[in-house]
């Protein structure tokens, strides 16, 4: 392990059911990287970057998604599937994960008690998922990316 990530403070409350876990390629490890360096741009913490990697785990498989036509929940686009119509940004700054992940964590911001919630409850509270426990189920693969890249 790499000295300075407490794993205790990436995942406080365990996990919730059965962890799912997909192999990364280049692009998805670097959009883990573009996360976590907004999460500290953000001036946020490890855990903010474990609900910010879980959550794109889960709306995007960390795929900076374009337009998927019919096969897309109306018009979200990104990392974490934001969508222009509701105020996420244009589809320039949605589709960048800097921009995409910054907004996401504004909205975590607002959102009272959030380093004390599950990961599930943090990313449904800003994302108001369709599946709210989806969630759930990356929190370890969350927290094991942003334990190996935080100090990378």
């Amino acid at each position: 392990d790499k000295p300075g990530v407490d794993k205790g403070k990436l995942i406080p409350h365990g996990v919730r059911g059965e962890q799912s876990r997909i192999t990364l390629d280049g692009e998805q490890t670097a959009n883990v990287r573009a996360i976590v360096a907004a999460t500290k741009k953000a001036g946020l913490d490890e855990r903010a970057a474990v609900i910010s990697v879980g959550t794109a785990l889960q709306e995007s498989k960390l795929e900076n998604l374009g337009h998927l036509g019919d096969r897309n929940d109306h018009d979200s686009l990104g990392l974490f599937q934001q969508r222009p119509s509701s105020g996420w940004g244009s589809p320039e700054q949605i589709t960048d994960p800097e921009h995409s992940t910054l907004a996401f964590l504004k909205g975590l911001k607002q959102v009272d008690g959030w380093q004390d919630m599950p990961l599930t409850e943090a990313a449904q509270t800003v994302q108001v998922s369709a599946y709210p426990d989806a969630y759930a189920q990356w929190e370890q693969q969350a927290a094991d990316l942003v334990a190996e890249h935080w100090n990378s």
